[in-house]
This record gives structure tokens, sequence and C-alpha cells, in this order.
């Protein structure tokens, strides 16, 4: 049942307090994925499905197992899928992969990103002191900020399209794939190594 009623019937004041009783039944989850899917876009932006139309049950399962999940996206790169997504060999520059492939449902996870992209690059661009291979690098591209932006219009553009009813189904989809989301989102971090701390020991 919806959160809102489940809210109701369980006396409580606050939703966040229903949301830890609260779990998203497959029946739920396909649903939701059907709807969400139906507003998946490729890296330019364009629509991959035009019309509205359930998934197989193969299609369901290749979801799951022939994909992996970017901060803002999906990814069907084989070695990158194989590797649970840390072989990247475009080294994360996912709007420039034609593996790469997005949803209404990672809007909100496409504007942080840019707004990411959009502080690093003032961050660069200021008294920053760095080699200029090392600055030229790290910079966000100019296209990459331009897909990015463009692909954030085509999502909202085809959000205004919609009915008001037809929104607040893909609100609710929205709401119930993200929750179901069980991956670790976010770029593999490389860490400095931790110093032995050990006592040597010298041989007897």
């Amino acid at each position: 049942m919806p959160v809102d009623v489940l809210k109701e019937l369980m006396d409580h004041r606050l939703v966040h307090t229903t949301m830890g009783y609260y779990r998203v039944g497959d029946e739920r989850r396909r649903e939701a994925v059907d709807r969400v899917t139906a507003l998946q876009f490729d890296r330019h932006g364009n629509r991959v499905w035009r019309t509205a139309k359930s998934l197989l049950d193969s299609e369901h399962v290749r979801r799951a197992i022939g994909e992996v999940a970017t901060p803002y996206g999906v990814c069907r790169e084989p070695t990158n899928v194989a590797a649970g997504g840390h072989a990247c060999p475009l080294r994360f520059r996912c709007l420039g992969c034609e593996h790469f492939s997005t949803d209404v449902s990672y809007l909100p996870d496409l504007q942080a990103h840019l707004a990411d992209l959009l502080s690093s690059r003032e961050r660069l661009m200021s008294a920053f002191e760095a080699d200029d291979w090392a600055r030229s690098q790290a910079m966000p591209s100019e296209e990459e900020i331009r897909r990015i932006r463009r692909l954030i219009e085509r999502v909202r553009i085809d959000l205004d399209d919609l009915t008001p009813e037809e929104r607040a189904q893909i609100e609710q989809a929205v709401t119930v794939v993200r929750r179901s989301r069980t991956v670790l989102l976010g770029m593999p971090r490389v860490r400095q190594p931790l110093p032995d701390v050990r006592p040597t020991r010298t041989p007897t």
C-alpha cells in the first residue's frame, strides 16, 4: 500500500518513522521500473523508449545482471559490469560512452553532478597551485558540462509534457525505484595506503 496510507494506519506523526517499516514488494518494484523506463534517455538526451510498455521477464533479469549503477545512470559496458562498476575504461566519463543511459529517477543525481562539475571548475580556475597538465586533466570539459545540461533539460521537458496525473504516477514510481536501489552509488575511491605501525621483528 502507499506509504502515506501506511502512515495513517500505524498512527505515525512523521512519514520518516513509517519509512523504517516500509518495504517495497517485487510487484510494486516491477511496476515502478516499467513506468520509469518509459522516461529513459541515452547520453545525448534521446528517449530510449518512445512509448510506455511493460518489460518482459527477461528484460527485468537483464536489468538486474546486465548493467551496473553509476552515480547518475546505468552502465552496460561488459567489463565494467563484470567488475561491479569498478573497471570503467573511460575512467567514469559516462556522458561520453555509448554504454551509458539514465532515466527520470536519476534527475536529482544529474543535477547534483552538474553542480559538482561547476563547483570543481570554479575552484580550479581560482588561485590554485598545480601544474598545468594536472589542472587541465582535472578540469571538467565544456563538452561534458554542455551534455549534462542538455540531458537534464530533456528530462525536464518530457516531465513537463506529462499530465498532472501522469506526473504524479512518475513521481511515485521514482520514489519506489530510488528506495529499492540496493547498490552503493558513487565513484570508486583510491585510498592512500595506511602506514604499517607494527614493530619490525628481528630474526632470533
